[in-house]
Order: C-alpha cells, then sequence, then structure tokens
C-alpha cells in the first residue's frame, strides 16, 4: 500500500486547502474530488490502494474539513475553479480527475469548461442531475434549518445513509468527525448550490474519456448513469453488484483496480511518440 503524505496548497484566489497526496511525483497525476461534506479522508483508503505510477492528490474543498471556510463561494462552478487552481498551484497542466457523489458534478464542470486540463474523467457514484431527486429535497428541508453546532446523531445518519453498509464502524467515526469540520452554513450554501446545478446540457462538451462506475443497488443516483452514459461522448460504465452509493468506499482495491486498467487502455489508444497515423 502507499503511503499517504499530508501537504496544503494556497490557491492564487488566497484559499487555502490541506490535501493528500500519495506515489511517485512523477507518475500519471491523479486529482481526487470528494462528495458533500466531505474531505480527502474519504478517499484515504483508495489513496493507499494506488500504485506508484499513479500521483495522486485529494484536496479538501472549501468549506469541508480543514480547508478554510469563506463567507460565500459554494457554488458548483465555485468548487470547480477551485479545483483547477488547486491543479496550477501545485504544478499540474492536466490530470486525470476521479470524482465521488456530489463531486461528480464539480469534475463534470472542470472536464466541460477547461477539456483541456482533464486527460480523463471517472465518475464514481455521480449524478447527473440533483434538483429533481426526491431523497435530495427531504434532505434540503433538514439541512436548510440545521444550526452550529451540529447534532452529531444527525450527521452519522447522513454519513450512513450515503455510505455502503459495509463501511466498518471505525471507519465511519472517522468519517463523521470530517463531516461535523463542515459548519452549518456550508451545508446549506453547498447543498443549495448543488441543488440548483444544471450541467446535462454541458456534458457533450466534455471531450475526457469517461468511466462510470456504480453499484447494482444505488437507488440514489443509479438512474442517472443512463443520463451520463448518453450524453458524454466517450464513456463506459462499470456496475459493482450488490454495492449501493459510494462504491469506493466498500471496494476501494477494486476501484483502484478499475481505475488503473482504464488509464492503461488510454495510454495504449495513445500512438507511440513520432509513429504515423494508419
Amino acid at each position: 500500500m502507499g503511503v499517504v503524505r499530508a501537504g496544503s496548497a494556497t490557491l492564487a484566489n488566497g484559499l487555502r486547502l490541506p490535501y493528500a497526496e500519495t506515489g511517485s511525483p512523477t507518475g500519471e497525476p491523479v486529482v481526487f474530488v470528494h462528495a458533500y461534506v466531505e474531505s480527502w479522508r474519504y478517499f484515504e483508503a483508495v489513496l493507499e490502494h494506488l500504485p506508484a505510477s499513479l500521483h495522486g492528490l485529494a484536496p479538501t474543498q472549501r468549506g469541508h474539513g480543514d480547508a478554510d471556510a469563506p463567507e460565500d463561494g459554494y457554488r458548483v462552478e465555485d468548487f470547480a475553479a477551485d479545483v483547477v487552481g488547486f491543479m496550477d498551484t501545485v504544478g499540474l497542466g492536466t490530470a486525470a480527475l476521479v470524482a465521488s457523489s456530489s463531486g461528480g458534478l464539480v469534475a463534470q464542470v472542470v472536464a466541460s469548461t477547461w477539456p483541456a486540463r482533464v486527460s480523463a474523467l471517472v465518475l464514481i457514484s455521480s449524478p447527473a442531475h440533483l434538483g429533481d431527486n426526491p431523497a435530495v429535497g427531504a434532505m434540503w428541508k433538514e439541512v436548510s434549518a440545521l444550526e452550529d453546532p451540529l447534532d452529531r446523531a444527525f450527521v452519522e445518519d447522513f454519513v450512513r445513509s450515503t455510505s455502503p453498509a459495509s463501511v466498518p464502524d471505525d471507519v465511519i467515526e472517522v468519517l463523521v468527525e470530517e463531516s461535523l469540520k463542515a459548519p452549518a452554513r456550508v451545508w446549506r450554501e453547498t447543498l443549495r448550490g448543488l441543488i440548483q446545478a444544471d450541467v446535462r446540457a454541458d456534458l457533450r462538451r466534455i471531450t475526457a474519456p469517461t468511466l462510470l462506475v456504480v453499484g447494482s443497488e444505488d437507488e440514489l443516483v443509479g438512474d442517472d448513469q443512463d443520463v451520463l452514459l448518453a450524453a458524454i461522448p466517450d464513456a463506459r460504465l462499470v456496475v459493482y453488484d450488490g454495492v449501493g452509493h459510494g462504491v469506493h468506499l466498500a471496494r476501494p482495491g477494486r476501484v483502484v483496480s478499475d481505475v488503473v486498467t482504464f488509464l492503461t487502455d488510454l495510454s495504449l489508444r495513445q500512438p507511440p511518440a513520432g509513429s504515423l497515423p494508419t
């Protein structure tokens, strides 16, 4: 397993984002985009499984975890701009993006707005749109009334409801602690931004080869995969049988294996340097 190193990046806009890093700095860069009220810790097991041939970097988004929490700037477009700003700060011209759940909407905006910056896209348990999702609508009724300090029982219920049932209790405890770090206003404004975002018309502008990964028991975004598959020009789908939402938490080793295979296949598509097209 790879050694996960902690770092901190100050973006050009002044925001300080902590991040985790693993693999060789000379390896193929892969940037991980976490979901709503999460942090890089939600990708910890995935990072530990990454081979040294990949340079994995997982920033914590604004307002989340130990990142700076400005008063505003919690639209999907703001988070997407931060991903590009993070890449600029750490010196990445292009990278593969691996995004989970609502982080998939952020990654979709990055890939459709800055296509030259995204070499490949992996969307894990990703929605196509959340504005008309009944479960998210019910969530908004609770989140809109949140106040600080957050109720731990509420946060634990949220983490368990959005994680596979197989995730061990000790891991759930770590994730709950991370989600508790986001203040109530970040819970509200980020969810408001996710609900208002509709990037479906822009999916056709994504030029990066895309891998969709979803659990067969995912009731939250399972139906969205057909939308993503039809709209993104170069997309393929992998379904994990018997798994619900957040498959990277339940099967981190398999997710890494599928990502490595996907990126390897893409490298084989590229002609060797100096070769002529056939």
